[in-house]
């Protein structure tokens, strides 16, 4: 089945041509793309449609909150196109296409003209990670690897297969839900897992679905390619205002992932990106919701962490009181806060950690800090 993609909102004929106008000034500073797939799962007589949020564009991604790089990946490069922030994991960001862009897109930059991240040479990401015998976790990112074809994809997978010292292979894809016929309508791409997702060495997909309506039945029959292929699949996604963060969806999402086989893995908190303010929900909100959503899931869903991928390292919100919240960090950029707990004055308005840090006296007053030894 061929798909088509639309790169202007023109072309979108079910919105009206005086919304469109008004989106022009959007999507000529964010890109904008998707495909008539998607587009069927939108509900046209919805102006609230989670679906349609996902996907197009709206006036809100022009005002001023947020930064267009929050976590501050600029400063994890080693090499053009690789990442290496913690001890054990790289990221090659192997292309800047997507099969469709989301509007609260984390890394929205690339997809901008001036981007300098992404290099079409992976070998000195490659030359790099062979360097670095402690890496045994890389992670194929983006955009989205699968927009490359089966061929460029064995060429990046092969030469790090014959690096000893990297056991797993992860491709972070939104695919599945933007364009299941890539996987369904490419015979050779499950070959390629096969070849290279061994008993010993697994490739893992890291998935990207945002609504329970993503999981169609085509979706579902990629997914079960890439298992039987002998991948492992789990599925990451932010929780959003307006799209997921109401417990019944939550717990839904939870479940219809855990129907298929890829579990829940990550809940991020929603990065405080450029253009992001209508989705962003308070951290003090989405563990509360989360929680709700787990306790009516089953134990393979309750699992999945709520984490915040922050410029100091990734940490999971691990409670909540009357009084505090309780943060641990998985992994730091520095060594010395791997484990370490925080604990701060609770503030139901805070959506970053940089919203608690931000006054000073209240750390120093209501922070608790203690850290964990690593070794």
């Amino acid at each position: 089945m061929n798909v088509r993609y639309f790169t202007d909102i023109d072309e979108i004929s079910e919105i009206p041509e005086n919304e469109r106008v008004s989106l022009k000034e959007v999507t000529d500073r964010y890109s904008f793309r998707v495909n008539d797939y998607y587009l069927s799962l939108i509900n046209w007589d919805d102006p609230d449609d989670p679906i349609r949020k996902i996907i197009i564009p709206e006036t809100h991604e022009l005002s001023a909150w947020g930064a267009l790089d929050p976590s501050n990946e600029a400063v994890n490069y080693v090499v053009p196109g690789c990442q290496h922030k913690y001890p054990h994991t790289a990221l090659i960001l192997v292309n800047e296409d997507c099969g469709g862009y989301c509007r609260f897109c984390f890394r929205k930059r690339l997809f901008s003209d001036e981007n300098a991240e992404v290099s079409s040479d992976v070998g000195p990401a490659l030359d790099y990670i062979a360097s670095q015998p402690q890496i045994s976790n890389v992670l194929l990112t983006g955009g989205d690897p699968l927009i490359l074809s089966s061929k460029k994809l064995e060429e990046i997978i092969r030469p790090l297969r014959k690096i000893n010292h990297v056991q797993i292979i992860r491709i972070g894809t939104k695919m599945p839900a933007f364009n299941p016929t890539r996987i369904i309508d490419d015979p050779e791409l499950p070959a390629v897992i096969s070849r290279y997702s061994t008993r010993l060495k697994r490739i893992y997909f890291m998935t990207h679905f945002n609504h329970p309506r993503e999981i169609t039945d085509k979706a579902a029959l990629a997914l079960d390619i890439l298992l039987k292929a002998g991948a492992i699949v789990t599925n990451q996604t932010p929780v959003l205002r307006g799209i997921n963060h109401e417990p019944e969806i939550l717990t839904e999402l939870m479940e219809k992932l855990s129907y298929i086989g890829v579990p829940p893995y990550y809940f991020f908190q929603c990065r405080p990106t450029a253009g992001n303010k209508t989705y962003a929900v308070p951290i003090t909100e989405t563990y509360t919701n989360l929680e709700i959503a787990k306790s009516r899931a089953s134990g393979l869903a309750r699992r999945a962490k709520h984490v915040m991928s922050h410029a100091t390292g990734k940490m999971e919100v691990v409670g909540v009181t009357d009084k505090y919240i309780y943060l641990k960090y998985h992994r730091a950029r520095k060594r010395s806060d791997d484990s370490r707990m925080l604990v701060f004055k609770r503030n139901d308005k805070a959506y970053w950690l940089d919203d608690f840090q931000r006054d000073t006296e209240l750390v120093h007053n209501h922070a608790v800090i203690s850290s964990i030894p690593t070794y």
